[in-house]
């Protein structure tokens, strides 16, 4: 009788963002919430 066994070990390790990325981010949130603000209000006119 073989008994065989494989053993694997994951480590997540959260990715620090540098600041460059974070402004990137932020412009990006704040156009999407723009575009969104926008197809409501039309959606709304019609």
């Amino acid at each position: 009788m073989t008994l065989n066994i494989l053993f694997f070990s994951i480590t997540v390790k959260k990715r620090e963002e540098s600041l460059q990325e974070a402004i990137r981010n932020e412009i990006i949130e704040e156009l999407y919430d723009q575009h969104k603000d926008r197809q409501v209000t039309a959606y709304h006119l019609m």
